[in-house]
């Protein structure tokens, strides 16, 4: 049996580096809605163009549309039998209960959130920057403008802008509230402190899963 979870927090929580790691751990698909919008986006489809509207004032992009995106990525039978992290799916109440009704009762084990204050993560995003040369994301000291890693130049990402920063903490907030519920009346959210150590953070986190979820019994190395 492998593991389906979902993984929720504000934006800047960290979910795309704890998410990145419990999946490898877990040995699970990682599907990162962002990502998969932001490859659609640099395609230059009609779609991408639609998708690029929403992120680049950083709207919430609509849900027929999601789920459009995540059904494309969810329609092998082998990857859902492997099992799957979803991060950054489902976003609404809606999102949620059409996973559900597509996929079933299976369709995740469990619902993570990673709970971080929001003015830990509004610095979080206005101090994050992109290599453009490695692609690795960075929290840029002042004055910085070169990644550590590459030398390469750091840019501020299209849509952490301040004012798409916080519409999408705004939006976030506003949508999660009857998402949360409705996942806790299925009995499957788990909150989990966000803040501290990424080490620790992934501590507190494998720890949840491993509780409660029967598939997974030792940490794999």
């Amino acid at each position: 049996m492998a593991a389906r979870l979902i993984v929720l927090g504000r934006q800047g929580a960290g979910k795309g580096t704890q998410c990145a790691r419990l999946a490898t751990r877990l040995g699970v698909s990682h599907l990162s809605t962002g990502d998969l919008f932001r490859a659609e986006i640099a395609t230059g489809s009609p779609l991408g163009r639609q998708l690029d509207r929403y992120v680049s004032t950083g709207d919430l992009v609509p849900d027929d549309v999601v789920l459009d995106v995540v059904a494309a990525n969810l329609g092998s039978a082998a990857l859902r039998a492997r099992g799957y992290l979803l991060d950054g799916f489902p976003r609404t109440l809606a999102q949620a209960q059409a996973l559900f009704e597509v996929l079933g009762a299976g369709a995740a084990d469990l619902a993570l959130e990673i709970d971080v204050p929001v003015e830990v993560v509004g610095a979080r995003l206005a101090a994050r920057r992109i290599c453009t040369a490695c692609r690795s994301v960075a929290a840029a000291r002042d004055g910085q403008l070169r990644c550590d890693a590459c030398g390469g130049r750091l840019e501020r990402r299209a849509d952490d802008h301040d004012e798409a920063i916080a519409r999408r903490l705004w939006l976030y907030d506003e949508q999660a509230g009857p998402l949360l519920v409705w996942l806790d009346s299925q009995g499957i959210l788990v909150t989990v402190d966000g803040v501290g150590r990424p080490d620790a953070v992934h501590d507190r986190i494998y720890a949840a899963v491993a509780q409660r979820v029967p598939a997974i019994r030792a940490p794999v190395t």
